[in-house]
């Protein structure tokens, strides 16, 4: 029998590589990219097919309460909390096939070589899928991982509407409906795992110019989500007069042009993106009478997230070329540093196989900042071509995908004998 010290070793690179390939096809666009958006029939299919991998390794399956799927394989001690491993499923409309994935899949490949090679562990291990980490149906995102961790409420959560009008508990309900038709068992309520592992891509540069596999990842940059309404009055492009005019687009026009002024006096490191911008009615010769847009804002530092958000809410407050603002926060995620020990304990794994490895702070959220307020928590990163995600474009390869496995097997080994 192997040992937990061979865990790394024991990873069947191919059919970790097979497992990506496979579930690249549920969701598929043509001719390329992936399309899974939390809860629709993809990301139901999704969660389904990992259940039979699972079940497959004789791991026994469960959901809980906002529809995250959990693959246990029991350990020697099964009254320890659980070592949990995994990411999310879900995509953006238009997305790469490893974005979060990856951090799933991983996970089953170290539960294929617990199997495979009759690898006997202490603890239990689960792998986790999360719920709607990408939040592009329903926002915010990382529903089920902020509601595991406590860290939102489930009324708030299934509350979401998506741009149909589908709520997320609608939604929620039809998943749930599949999960039991599938005979997964049900378990309703978040527990306190001993630690918590994400393998993700960077969606950054840095790994890539460097030429390295994989890293520990510090901690991860709060991100704050704004809403904002601008509201004018709709009349004719033609008749009315510039000074007699309440246009709501110049109106939001001026207040972004303030807004990006504040975030420039903080420097680089700020991260500010308008993803969504609407104008009503939306014809072309009647002034706007409605702009809505939202304001995806980061940083690693907690108190230049609360500075701008001050300067947020004094900008919103005016009158913007006649126009009145509603502006409001709908979502707060502040910055996470992840476990010194974990991180040094993936760092030292990763050095293994990549002795000029950094350790990076990642500027995009994940689950595990949510997972941190729960449990020990932390991360490793590979690259992604040109740090292209959110993208049919997005491409990792193989070698370092592996490597990156392996360097998460090897601390998952450590973890599961204590």
């Amino acid at each position: 029998m192997n040992t937990l010290t061979s865990l790394a070793a024991s990873i069947d690179g191919q059919r970790f590589w097979d497992d990506m390939l496979e579930q690249a096809k549920i969701g598929a666009l043509t001719p390329r990219g992936l399309r899974r958006l939390a809860l629709d029939d993809n990301d139901n299919k999704a969660r389904c097919w990992l259940v039979d991998q699972g079940r497959a390794l004789g791991c026994e399956a469960f959901y809980d309460a906002m529809g995250n799927i959990f693959l246990r394989r029991e350990g020697q001690d099964p009254d320890l909390p659980p070592l949990l491993i995994g990411s999310h499923l879900d995509s953006q409309p238009s997305a790469g096939s490893y974005d979060g994935t990856l951090g799933v899949l991983a996970g089953l490949a170290v539960l294929r070589a617990l199997q495979a090679n009759g690898i006997a562990h202490r603890r239990p291990i689960e792998v986790v899928s999360w719920t709607n980490e990408e939040g592009a149906r329903f926002a915010p995102g990382a529903s089920g991982s902020s509601w595991f961790a406590g860290q939102r409420e489930a009324a708030s959560i299934l509350a979401a509407e998506d741009d149909d009008g589908v709520s997320f508990a609608d939604a929620l309900a039809r998943c749930l409906e599949r999960l039991d038709a599938h005979q997964v068992n049900y378990r309703p309520d978040p527990f306190t795992p001993f630690a918590f592992l994400e393998l993700h891509i960077e969606q950054g540069p840095v790994l890539e110019s460097l030429g390295v596999p994989a890293c520990a990842v510090q901690g991860i940059q709060g991100v704050n989500w704004y809403s904002v309404t601008v509201q004018g009055q709709a009349n004719h492009a033609g008749t009315t007069p510039e000074h007699a005019r309440r246009d709501a687009f110049t109106g939001a026009h001026a207040l972004i042009t303030a807004l990006r002024e504040a975030v420039a006096e903080h420097g680089e490191s700020v991260r500010f993106t308008i993803g969504k911008f609407a104008l009503e009615p939306n014809a072309t010769n009647t002034i706007p009478q409605r702009a809505t847009f939202s304001i995806d804002l980061r940083h690693p530092s907690a108190a230049v997230l609360a500075a701008l958000d001050e300067t947020f809410q004094r900008l919103g407050a005016k009158q913007w070329s006649g126009c009145t603002v509603e502006l409001k926060a709908s979502s707060r995620v502040p910055p996470v540093e992840f476990d010194s020990q974990l991180v040094e304990m993936l760092n030292a794994s990763v050095k293994a196989y990549a002795p000029d490895a950094p350790q990076l702070v990642s500027g995009a959220f994940h689950d595990a900042i949510h997972l941190a307020h729960r449990c020990p928590t932390a991360m490793l990163f590979m690259p992604c071509r040109d740090g292209i995600s959110h993208h049919p474009d997005e491409h990792i390869e193989r070698d370092d995908a592996e490597i990156a496995v392996r360097a998460l097997a090897d601390t998952a080994g450590t973890l599961l004998g204590r």
